[in-house]
């Protein structure tokens, strides 16, 4: 499991994932916006008035339930809003991270 940090333009969190998500998050997180939410009958609850309504934790309950249910991933911290003045702490500055 590695780190990830994802957010859908709010708080950021910080999610233990299977290595492979984490070394291809951006590919994972496109395949989870761009074709599953629109394509997949399991993502029918998220389409809503002709939209997408989803968040992070919907994405991360995706990986769980379709992706790597043997290796479910965690939230380990709410790291909260950006704040382009102070940026993340350098901790976190190597962690891979999307913005949906």
């Amino acid at each position: 499991m590695k780190n990830v940090i994802i957010s859908a333009d709010g708080e950021r969190m910080l999610y233990a994932v299977p290595d492979p998500v984490a070394e291809n998050l951006r590919e994972y997180c496109l395949e989870f916006c761009d074709h599953w939410l629109p394509e997949s009958p399991d993502a029918a609850p998220y389409r809503r008035n002709g939209g997408l309504c989803y968040t992070e934790a919907d994405f991360i309950e995706y990986l769980n339930q379709y992706q790597f249910p043997d290796e479910p991933s965690v939230l380990i911290k709410n790291l909260g809003f950006p704040d382009d003045a102070s940026g993340l702490p350098e901790e976190y500055a190597a962690i891979p991270r999307f913005n949906f």
